[in-house]
């Protein structure tokens, strides 16, 4: 949890500066950019290490929540219907050091087989402006372009993205 505390404002910081604003940036953190415990309390969140530090981590749920801290949801406890709702792919974060090595791809892609056997036939996530590229080369589609408000009146635009995981 410490490692995963400090790997995400880090990540934000560095990889997320060419899309959006300090402002944007630090209202995010914690709300949008956080840690989800849920995920690791489900043993739906995959971490690569690299050494003895985390490169990237991400996930999937079965969970409501879409995006977000469990700081952002409350943790809520609402499970949805594989056969009614797609899984949600989430928290997905880089450390600066590790770019471009593929590693988002493969959590991606460990994701989606946990979720498929999971029962779930398609996924949704949203993106940052700055992951979009990464999910839509593995195949998802746009589904909406809006923004989060943050506090402050801060918006922050993001991408709801979804893919057939059948």
């Amino acid at each position: 949890m410490p490692e995963l505390e400090l790997l995400i404002p880090l990540s934000v910081r560095t990889l997320q500066a060419e899309h959006y604003s300090p402002a944007q940036m630090e209202a995010a953190l914690g709300p949008v950019f956080g840690v989800d415990r849920n995920l690791i309390k489900d043993g739906t969140y995959f971490v690569i290490v690299m050494g003895n530090q985390i490169a990237a981590c991400g996930g999937w749920s079965r969970r409501k929540a879409l995006f977000g801290s469990d700081q952002h949801h409350g943790g809520g406890v609402m499970f949805v219907d594989p056969h009614e709702e797609p899984a949600r792919i989430r928290a997905f974060f880089v450390h600066p050091g590790f770019v471009r090595r593929g590693f988002g791809r493969r959590i991606l892609e460990a994701s989606e087989d946990a979720a498929r056997a999971a029962g779930f036939s398609r996924g949704e996530l949203v993106a940052t402006l700055t992951g979009e590229p990464l999910y839509a080369a593995g195949g998802y589609s746009v589904i909406e372009r809006y923004e989060i408000a943050l506090a402050g009146g801060v918006l922050l635009p993001a991408v709801r993205m979804g893919k057939d995981l059948r």
